[in-house]
């Protein structure tokens, strides 16, 4: 189906409302969905690309910097000509959840709460809720609550293809 010299293309939909998107035949939205998605994808490389650069042209003289401040991680500034360049190396701690667990029992076992040295959290993956038998569901329904994500929609011509 042709469209009119009119139809907007992705650069025109932030002047327009969800309204008025929503208004768009749908084989104009199934091709917006289509080219936004190819530049995302695009985009995304393109930013892995450029991110890769910066590391190989600074990776080294962050780790200068950082070293010379006696630190490990976190952000560093240097000038490179007429630029201030910051590099953050982010620290990413994981904890042994068995080896947590067997210190706050023994917190708990010196008569010590362990609510003041560790955050706890207690969670059900939904398929293994989903397997218990209803005696054991229902008893934990009270603590249980759903929310709902942000709908996704997806626009297929009827072959199946985009």
């Amino acid at each position: 189906m042709p469209f009119s010299e009119n139809t907007p293309t992705p650069d025109d939909l932030q002047a327009l409302s969800a309204a008025e998107i929503a208004a768009l035949p749908v084989e104009l939205l199934a091709i917006l969905q289509h080219e936004i998605d190819a530049r995302l994808k695009r985009d995304k490389a393109a930013k892995a690309r450029l991110d890769a650069g910066l590391a190989v042209r600074y990776a080294d003289r962050a780790a200068e910097e950082r070293q010379a401040a006696g630190k490990d991680t976190g952000t560093t500034r240097f000038d490179d000509g007429d630029f201030t360049i910051v590099a953050d190396l982010p620290k990413r701690v994981d904890w042994d959840q068995d080896k947590l667990a067997a210190m706050v029992a023994r917190i708990r076992d010196a008569g010590d709460d362990p609510a003041q040295y560790v955050d706890i959290a207690i969670k059900v993956p939904e398929r293994k809720y989903a397997a218990w038998p209803d005696a054991i569901r229902k008893g934990f329904e009270p603590a249980r609550t759903v929310r709902t994500g942000t709908l996704k929609v997806e626009l297929l011509s009827q072959g199946g293809d985009q």
